[in-house]
């Protein structure tokens, strides 16, 4: 976190600091800020405050600079699913399980360890020595296709398109209840929960803009086999978005999908199962698709039964 001085308005006061900062920087979590303000590393008008202090129309917000520790990342000769590589860029079809980069309680066996593995030093630098390469993320417990840059022009390329909303993604999943319409869009914004921040939810007064397109494939007795398109990749942004519906996925614990006649499902039932973009070398539009993972299959098989 670098030195940075921010002048509240009107549209901020009232608000908790730590809320504030948090729901500004989406690089670090409220409880990063509520350490940094016990250690008087943010300051009010040169002034150390409490966490629950409530911003006024005029306050002077003072950053310090935080020395944050690095974990060492090592390379780790863990298979992987490659689905397509060349000179710039790997997709591969991540695991279910598997944590994309390194993170506290996750500091090896995740995919960016493999990577290393395997590229060695053809890597992008821009994301740094915990995400060398990771241009976007999937959840630990959704599989599928995830774009790995090997150089960072490529890198710069691709999270271009990610940040316009270019690239097609196109899902998977399956969720709770038989689904009367056959098609829809949920467009409502996602930010942190008011009520858990360890959640997002569908946030008018702090949320983006987030937008997801939804096709029933299956229906069965009370559930539906879904496709989902993305316009927008807000954080579990397909998760909240059907929960909001009335539809959480299959298995997620966290948004209130979890059935007990299904066991062992180790999360929600998604899966990223296309990707779109423009090449960074040939310019030219590719896609690739990652085959449905043998559990939904599974799955897949037993509602089928069940109909």
């Amino acid at each position: 976190m670098d030195k940075e001085e921010i002048l509240i308005d009107t549209k901020d006061a009232g608000t908790r600091i730590d809320r504030f900062l948090s729901e500004r920087d989406s690089g670090h979590t409220r409880s990063f800020f509520q350490k940094a303000i016990e250690e008087k590393n943010v300051l009010v008008n040169d002034s150390p405050v409490k966490n629950n202090y409530k911003l006024k129309d005029g306050d002077r917000v003072t950053l310090i600079p935080i020395e944050e520790k690095v974990l060492n990342v090592e390379p780790q000769d863990i298979p992987l699913d490659i689905i397509y590589e060349d000179d710039d860029i790997l997709i591969v079809n991540k695991p279910k399980g598997m944590v994309v980069h390194p993170a506290p309680g996750h500091p090896d066996g995740t995919l960016v360890n493999a990577v290393m593995y395997h590229c060695g030093d053809s890597l992008s630098a821009i994301n740094g020595v915990i995400r060398p390469g990771i241009v976007h993320r999937i959840d630990r417990d959704t599989t599928g296709s995830l774009i790995v840059c090997k150089n960072d022009r490529a890198h710069l390329f691709i999270a271009e398109q990610i940040k316009v909303h270019s690239i097609n993604r196109i899902y998977r999943g399956i969720v709770c209840g038989h689904m009367n319409q056959a098609c829809g869009t949920v467009d409502a914004p996602i930010g942190r929960s008011e009520k858990d921040r360890k959640k997002m939810a569908v946030n008018a007064r702090h949320g983006k803009n987030a937008i997801t397109h939804y096709k029933v494939l299956e229906n069965f007795r009370d559930y539906a086999y879904c496709e989902f398109k993305l316009e927008t990749g807000r954080t579990h942004q397909i998760r909240v978005h059907m929960a909001s519906i009335g539809h959480p996925l299959l298995g997620d614990e966290v948004y209130g999908g979890v059935r007990p006649k299904f066991k062992n499902l180790e999360g929600q039932c998604l899966h990223a199962m296309t990707i779109g973009f423009i090449h960074p070398t040939t310019k030219q539009y590719v896609e690739f698709s990652a085959p449905l993972p043998e559990y939904f299959n599974k799955l897949l098989t037993i509602l089928r039964n069940q109909k």
